[in-house]
């Protein structure tokens, strides 16, 4: 049976909006000023859907100067979205 830890996990990606924002987080860490025009959301929508990531636990932030940067703290989040993309190839 789920954990609340794997409950978290899979909310997280279960959202149209955090799973773009890890998808372009696998290509490594980036500020919000770089994430909400690629993922075509406003910039108060993505700094919400990062805070939810980062409180489940896969994604981690670092402040320099008035940017915060992003990136992917959890490895089995990168190995199930390198994974997706690989099958997505195969279609």
């Amino acid at each position: 049976m789920a954990g609340k830890k794997e409950l978290k996990f899979l909310k997280a990606l279960a959202d149209e909006t955090r799973l773009n924002i890890l998808e372009l987080l696998l290509g490594g860490e980036r500020c919000v000023c770089e994430i909400f025009p690629r993922v075509k959301r406003t910039q108060s929508t993505v700094s919400s859907q990062l805070g939810k990531l980062e409180k489940a636990g896969l994604i981690g932030s670092r402040r320099d100067g008035k940017k915060i940067f992003y990136k992917i703290t959890d490895n089995m989040v990168k190995k199930i979205l390198k994974d997706a993309e690989s099958r997505a190839g195969e279609n």
